[in-house]
């Protein structure tokens, strides 16, 4: 007994700086009992929620564990190493400091855990859309990237405030500053605005066609929070503001069910009105027959005695909204037309005029002398 006790006291004498053999030992034995605490919790409640969630017939629970399993694990590691420390004889002014320290590093974890939360969230609403075809997919990003900014701003908050540091005096000491900033950023912050409402209304989505005002016209590429990418014509990328685009008119033309055709047709003066009337009633036969033409609503009818025509509209709709799909079917419906038009013996009109004389001209004109000739040809 008196040997223990003697061991007790040599081992009590050992110190390391100053700190005892006995003070590191209980430090020591705090961290690894922390440690031990933080491989079962890996090893057995997360394996086990991992095993139950592969059971599942979606994937979405296995990355939600996936994103939240490393944060937990820092954070438990981060406790360890604090409970080691302050189980130490260490001055009030070093255990105040390591308690800040610790507060701000654990809202950090917290932070880093929800924005990994937040990527995973996005990607899912991502697949789920895009399997459902709504809209609102192409705006995910944007969405993501507006959450990651918002979860930063408000992270690094609560980090400083944690750390001891008065987050209204800092605001507050910006003064002039802050007031400057928010003016030379109002133009940002109007296209964060305008981002905000382009993810409620959904207008348009990445890939979509979409003609905006009178300038712009393309298929949109890429949507941020600042500004929208679209893809011209002339296969030039041209940059909106997010901001002008809420502000804006715009044609989404992918989103056509089908696609119009408006033309006029004019055959001339010398069409009569039997073959006129046979006339229409072909060009409805041939567009009810064309598979390319949507047979639910069209309109063909003569509506106009023109300057050098007499006009019939021809109005339908195709099936294919694609470009090139949609001028394949309006050029075999115009050969139709030209034939059908030529089968009745008639003719596509051009511009034409008449000219009427009156008097001594139109007397000469049809003796064929005008009037101060002699009627004679000068030799030559």
């Amino acid at each position: 007994m008196d040997t223990g006790l003697k061991n007790f006291e040599w081992m009590s004498e050992l110190s390391v700086g100053k700190y005892s053999f006995i003070d590191l030992l209980q430090s020591f034995a705090v961290l690894i009992l922390v440690l031990v605490i933080r491989g079962l919790l890996i090893r057995f409640v997360f394996v086990r929620l991992k095993s139950i969630a592969a059971q599942t017939t979606n994937e979405y629970d296995d990355r939600i564990l996936e994103s939240i399993e490393r944060p937990v694990s820092y954070f438990l590691l981060i406790i360890g190493f604090y409970f080691a420390i302050i189980v130490l004889p260490i001055s009030n002014e070093l255990r105040h400091f390591c308690s800040l320290t610790f507060r701000g590093v654990s809202t950090l974890m917290v932070f880093w855990g929800l924005l990994r939360f937040v990527d995973i969230l996005a990607d899912i609403l991502v697949e789920l859309s895009s399997r459902n075809n709504h809209s609102i997919a192409a705006f995910i990003p944007l969405l993501r990237k507006a959450t990651r900014v918002f979860v930063i701003v408000i992270g690094i908050i609560m980090v400083i405030d944690n750390l001891g540091y008065s987050v209204g005096g800092i605001l507050a000491t910006l003064g002039l500053g802050g007031a400057a900033l928010a003016f030379a950023s109002k133009d940002t912050i109007a296209n964060l605005y305008g981002s905000f409402a382009l993810a409620l209304d959904r207008p348009f989505q990445v890939g979509d066609w979409i003609q905006v005002g009178s300038q712009v016209d393309g298929d949109v590429e890429e949507i941020g929070l600042r500004s929208t990418k679209v893809r011209s014509w002339p296969k030039t990328v041209v940059s909106i503001p997010n901001s002008v685009l809420a502000n804006e008119i715009i044609d989404n033309w992918s989103r056509m069910p089908k696609r119009r055709v408006k033309q006029v047709v004019g055959v001339t003066y010398e069409t009569k009105p039997d073959d006129m009337e046979g006339l229409v009633e072909d060009i409805r036969q041939l567009l009810r027959d064309d598979e390319g033409v949507d047979g639910d609503f069209l309109l063909v009818n003569f509506i106009d005695f023109g300057e050098s025509s007499l006009n019939i509209l021809v109005y339908y709709f195709t099936r294919s909204t694609a470009w090139l799909e949609h001028m394949d079917v309006r050029q075999r419906v115009n050969l139709k037309i030209m034939r059908v038009v030529a089968a009745r013996g008639l003719s596509i009109a051009f511009p034409t005029h008449t000219v009427y004389f009156e008097g001594d001209i139109a007397q000469g004109l049809a003796g064929g002398n005008l009037p101060g000739d002699s009627g004679l040809s000068t030799p030559r």
